[in-house]
């Protein structure tokens, strides 16, 4: 398939995408990518860095190894994460601070959308498939229960080992890798290197996502190639589970001092709005829920006219 440079303009803004939805725990890149059209892509593209690929380099060169890993697919994509991540490290974390409700509304909306979106894609509906939807459902749910770790300072084994984890759910749609991270006890210490440029924990920190990234993909294309329905109703149940963690309005159960002696949240349950206490701002929340979800129906009627 030949690219023109607008194509990949618009990969690197799919990417930034991704990226923005990565920074926030309870929002999947994976969904993102899934919703914009090229999740297959990108695992295919990924699952392409083997032995064979450096055969390739060694014996016909860098332009065809370029071309057999999709070498402007994945630069295109990855440039736009970066980019992303790093210049809306500052704002995310602001937002979380200080308009969580907002926030959390427009991505549940978004969220919600896409369980139709991706529940759309499987052909055929049958017993296996709505059990394993169910399974994944309450997996997903589980983990949005447990209670997070607390890592102030964590070593780089550590943040290694989070990377390889964390990357792994950023792939799956439904399953945050920031939610993972902060449930390590490492998402403090990820956001804060991002947010001071502190290069030697984000090489580490890439570095085991790179190494979970190329096991795990491998994983999902062969799942994707022999068992493409069950694996859709999996991601179709991880996405309506990990729901609850994305709900705006949170009751919170417990406190925790941070490295500044400040009080903040640690374990929290969802609430409902007309019980929650403060300021709801339902108006607003229910206006970007629908902004949310609104998105990705324009996104996917985009999609089916481009094809």
């Amino acid at each position: 398939m030949e690219r023109k440079i607008k194509d990949y303009i618009v990969i690197g803004l799919k990417g930034m995408a991704m990226g923005a939805a990565d920074v926030v725990p309870g929002v999947s890149g994976g969904t993102i990518a899934f919703i914009s059209g090229i999740y297959e892509e990108l695992l295919s593209s990924i699952s392409n860095v083997n032995l064979g690929l450096f055969k390739t380099l060694k014996n016909e060169g860098l332009k065809k190894a370029w071309k057999q890993l999709n070498g402007n697919f994945l630069l295109s994509l990855f440039v736009g994460i970066f980019i992303s991540i790093l210049s809306l490290a500052k704002a995310i974390k602001y937002l979380l601070e200080n308009e969580p409700i907002l926030l959390w509304s427009f991505f549940f909306g978004l969220v919600l959308a896409s369980i139709i979106y991706i529940a759309k894609q499987i052909t055929k509906w049958s017993v296996g498939s709505i059990i394993v939807l169910i399974f994944g459902a309450f997996l997903a749910y589980y983990i949005t229960t447990l209670n997070p770790l607390v890592s102030e300072g964590a070593s780089s084994l550590y943040i290694l080992i989070a990377g390889a984890v964390a990357i792994c759910a950023m792939i799956l749609p439904g399953i945050s890798g920031s939610f993972i991270l902060v449930l390590l006890g490492a998402y403090k210490p990820v956001l804060e290197a991002l947010d001071n440029k502190d290069i030697k924990t984000i090489l580490v920190f890439m570095a085991g996502a790179i190494v979970g990234l190329l096991t795990f993909s491998k994983v999902l294309k062969w799942l994707f190639a022999n068992y493409k329905n069950f694996t859709l109703a999996a991601l179709t149940g991880f996405i309506i589970g990990s729901l609850n963690k994305i709900w705006p309005w949170k009751e919170t159960l417990t406190w925790r001092l941070n490295s500044h002696g400040i009080k903040v949240p640690f374990n929290q349950q969802s609430v409902s709005p007309f019980s929650f206490e403060g300021n709801s701002e339902l108006t607003f929340a229910i206006v970007l829920a629908l902004v949310g979800f609104a998105l990705i129906l324009l996104m996917e009627r985009l999609a089916v006219k481009k094809q």
